[in-house]
This record gives C-alpha cells, sequence and structure tokens, in this order.
C-alpha cells in the first residue's frame, strides 16, 4: 500500500506518519521510485503499537524507541518485552522526598510485598516506576493520617493481583508479539478509567447496602 492508504487505513495522518518514519519508530518501506514507497501489513501493525504508546500511553518518543527496540531483541523473552511496555507509560506522581515518612512507606510497601509473596516486584524494588509511585501513594496517606498500614493496603493489593490475571487474559487474546505489546499499553491506559467508575458505582451500592433505607430494614 502506499502513504496514502496506510494513513488511511490506520487513522494516522500522513504527516505524523512522515514523523515517524524520521525518528526511526516505524520502518522504512520499499523504495519504488526516487519519491515513493510501499508498505505492507507489518507496517500497519507496528504504527497501531506506536500510536498505542504515544497518542494513547503518552509515551515520550525516547521511550517509545525503547519499546520498540525491545520488542526486536531477540534476547528478552515475552514478560520482558511486556514489561518494557508497561513501565514506559507514565506512572503519576513519585517522590523525590528523603526523610522519615518516606522511608516508612518504603518499608510498609516492602512488608507489603513479602506478606503477598511477589518476589519480582522485590527484585526491582525503588528500579520500578510502580514501586516508586506506591511509595509515594502511602506516603502521602501517612503525612495526611489516614489509615495506610499492611493491612489496609493487602486487600487492594490482592484485588489487583485478580485483576492482573484478567489484564493478562485480555492481552493472551492477540497473537503477534505486536498486538500483544499494543494490547498491553492500549488496555492497561483505556481499563483504568473503567477500573475508577466500577470503584464508585461498587462504592455506591456497598454504601446503600450498609447505610441506606433496604439496609435499614434489614
Amino acid at each position: 500500500m502506499r502513504l496514502a492508504e496506510l494513513s488511511t487505513r490506520s487513522g494516522v495522518s500522513t504527516a505524523t506518519i512522515k514523523y515517524y518514519l524520521r525518528e526511526g519508530l516505524l520502518p522504512p518501506g520499499r523504495r519504488v521510485t526516487a519519491t515513493q514507497s510501499e508498505y505492507d501489513e507489518g507496517h500497519l501493525q507496528r504504527l497501531r503499537l506506536v500510536r498505542a504508546l504515544i497518542q494513547v500511553g503518552r509515551v515520550p518518543i525516547a521511550s517509545a524507541r525503547e519499546v520498540l527496540t525491545a520488542l526486536e531483541d531477540e534476547s528478552l523473552d515475552r514478560n520482558s518485552r511486556l514489561g518494557t511496555a508497561v513501565w514506559a507509560l507514565p506512572h503519576g506522581p513519585q517522590t523525590t522526598a528523603d526523610d522519615a515518612v518516606t522511608d516508612a512507606a518504603g518499608h510498609t510497601v516492602d512488608a507489603l510485598l513479602r506478606r503477598l509473596g511477589w518476589a519480582n516486584a522485590q527484585a526491582y524494588g525503588a528500579d520500578s516506576p510502580a514501586y516508586r509511585m506506591l511509595v509515594t501513594a502511602v506516603g502521602t496517606l501517612s503525612r495526611l493520617g489516614y489509615p495506610c498500614a499492611v493491612d489496609d493496603l493487602a486487600p487492594y493489593a490482592r484485588s489487583a493481583g485478580q485483576l492482573a490475571v484478567a489484564d493478562l487474559d485480555l492481552v493472551e487474546r492477540y497473537e503477534s508479539p505486536d498486538e500483544q505489546l499494543e494490547a498491553a499499553v492500549a488496555l492497561t491506559v483505556l481499563y483504568e478509567p473503567v477500573l475508577l467508575a466500577l470503584r464508585r458505582m461498587a462504592q455506591t451500592e456497598e454504601s446503600n447496602r450498609r447505610y441506606g433505607q433496604a439496609g435499614s430494614q434489614a
């Protein structure tokens, strides 16, 4: 297919495709004339992954290039490739504070990971952006005087573990490595508002069960 058709089928403008080509995020097409190239289904699939990273996941160009490099590194297993893609996503606030509260929050997170038996998360520790984000969140809860002990966090962690199973089940519906990376990125980002909405709806249901009129009559 020519560039115009690639743009139409992918929903990405020709100017953006040319930018991705210049940045090395998309491999060059097969040259047919001095000014024209042809592209195939592989380009379309790769463009979908680039779009998921940059437009959906808001991953910086340099980080997106790292993900694509990992995808092409045959020495990496599927776990490493998926991990590289998800780590590249923005992870929210991460503290740079070095004080007693942050130190205590780190100890709490470490204790939580030990209780859960999450050896992989323990091994990566502060190298993981998700770990650092969790330490920041626990530190903020502590500073404001809200419950954030291991016993308070454990139910959320166990629920997250169940969600991870559902996440990977969705990813495994796709066959190729490119498609799985695209799905891991897109679904992580796109399902987060779904999780937030469902959590708030569930809170409403539980509040009504406990404190609503129906609950009072039970």
